[in-house]
């Protein structure tokens, strides 16, 4: 952890950084922000020097959900240190946003804000993403309860597809693709008509799936330039797919990535739901009110398609992105998107959410039931990739299913107890819960979260981080027998 507060406290002095070269006078606060976060994080590293450096299962546990906890504490310092977010509950709140990358803001006015400080806040998400695939490929496998631990190109096993057998060779080489996706989203994004500033907070927003924008209108501000918001939609696209197979990608094993079964249903699901979503659209929404404010550059049918495109995989990848306020184009496409909220992208990725494997994984053995049900002797296992599933991994997803599935309803019933209305209970868990960003109600994507209670906004930040951390590697930690010495 100490470690992880210097590695902070570095990222930091970058956002000071960046606020002395655009004069925004947040420049000493961010950066006496990281003086005191590396401080922290020297002092913890000596203290600690002479401790054993095992790292067994439970240490394991204790380390993902904790060091995200200290991230969150510390990097909420430059916010209150500038006063850009005065209070500490918005400032953790948008902070744990940022590191677990959901993207719901609690800012009034992002335009408003010093350069500094909106650098900083779309670093907690490129953060944040690294983070999420260095736990998603390396780490919760080792627990036990990573969804990685079912994708193999050879065999599928608890311990998962490693790119090298050391699990820090295989870190850099997915760090190394995150950057290289960000570097040419950045210049894509520039060539496209983006200023250098704009461009390079959206191309680390993207390929973390966060979703935090420079604009208040988050990518509807550039509806009239439907080139900017086609090449976010393929690093989106992107960005939930599973890093591993980028890497196969590159090393020319293309086969490996057409292969793949929930690459095939991922694309297959952001294809189809786009259809189902630009009918809807050109038939029963009212199409100039997709882009208020801006012209339908290229005609009816296709900004029916390009928001339609965008809004899904916003929502499947959990980015959160907005081109236009999906809840007012028909209540049936409301409640579309809001089923939406649980799909997830892929494992492996930045997504959040439950995961397009998952889901695979749950229909698959519940259709074979079925012939178990008529074949009481015959052993019929689930196969995923040509490769058959362990029993043991297909009863931990079910678990997982309906452990999320029950932290939702709590977590809805929570926010009614605060006092939201149903539609804004309901949104606001899913959203938090799933990493998404944008929800329903009050939360809807052209708004945002600082209408929430305070308390709320605590509630909402513990479920997006149980959501993050793949619920077991949180929960766990509430239990009293993980505390008991063995």
């Amino acid at each position: 952890m100490g470690l992880l507060l210097l590695c902070n406290g570095g990222f930091m002095l970058l956002a000071a950084v960046v606020s002395g070269l655009y004069k925004d006078g947040a420049t000493l606060s961010i950066a006496l922000a990281s003086i005191c976060t590396m401080f922290v994080g020297v002092f913890m590293m000596y203290y600690t020097r002479g401790h054993k450096k095992e790292v067994k299962q439970k240490e394991g546990y204790i380390i993902v959900t904790f060091g995200w906890i200290v991230m969150s504490i510390s990097g909420m310092l430059p916010y209150l240190f500038s006063g850009a977010l005065p209070t500490v509950t918005n400032a953790f709140f948008e902070t744990i946003s940022g590191y677990t990358t959901t993207g719901a803001s609690i800012m009034d006015d992002i335009e408003a804000m010093p350069e500094g400080i909106l650098f900083w806040r779309s670093l907690t998400h490129w953060i944040g993403g690294m983070g999420i695939i260095v736990l998603a490929i390396a780490i919760l496998p080792l627990l036990g309860i990573g969804g990685m631990q079912l994708f193999s190109a050879e065999a599928p096993g608890p311990t998962g597809d490693k790119l090298h057998p050391r699990i820090t060779d295989t870190a850099k080489r997915l760090w190394l693709i995150y950057f290289g996706y960000t570097v040419a989203e950045t210049i894509l994004l520039q060539l496209a008509g983006m200023s250098f500033f704009d461009a390079i907070n959206h191309a680390m927003a993207t390929l973390s799936t966060g979703g935090f924008s420079t604009k208040n209108a988050s990518v509807a501000h550039w509806n009239d330039q439907p080139m900017i918001q086609y090449i976010i939609i393929f690093f989106m696209f992107l960005a939930g797919s599973n890093f591993v197979l980028s890497y196969f990608a590159f090393k020319g094993k293309v086969q490996k990535v057409i292969k793949d079964e929930e690459f095939r249903y991922y694309a297959g699901f952001v294809i189809v739901f786009t259809i189902i979503v630009a009918l809807v659209v050109y038939f029963k929404a009212n199409i100039t009110e997709l882009t208020p404010g801006y012209p339908m550059v290229l005609g009816k049918a296709e900004s029916a398609i390009r928001h339609s495109l965008f809004q899904i995989i916003s929502v499947i990848t959990t980015t959160g992105f907005v081109s236009a306020d999906f809840t007012q184009w028909t209540p049936f496409l409301t409640v579309f998107f809001f089923g939406l909220f649980f799909l997830g992208g892929s494992a492996g990725s930045t997504a959040g959410g439950i995961k397009v494997m998952r889901h695979l994984l749950i229909i698959k053995n519940g259709v074979l039931e079925f012939k178990r049900t008529l074949h009481t002797n015959a052993i019929i296992p689930v196969r995923y990739n040509d490769k058959t599933v362990k029993e043991k991994i297909v009863y931990n997803i079910i678990g997982f299913f309906v452990l999320y599935m029950l932290l939702f309803i709590i977590g809805a019933l929570v926010l009614g107890f605060l006092g939201l209305d149903f539609e804004t209970a309901i949104g606001g868990a899913a959203s938090s819960l799933g990493n998404v960003g944008p929800a329903l109600g009050s939360l809807n994507p052209v708004s945002n979260f600082n209408s929430l209670p305070d308390l709320a906004k605590w509630w909402c930040g513990f479920l997006m981080l149980a959501g993050r951390l793949e619920l077991f590697t949180v929960l766990i930690l509430l239990t009293p027998y993980f505390w008991k010495s063995t």
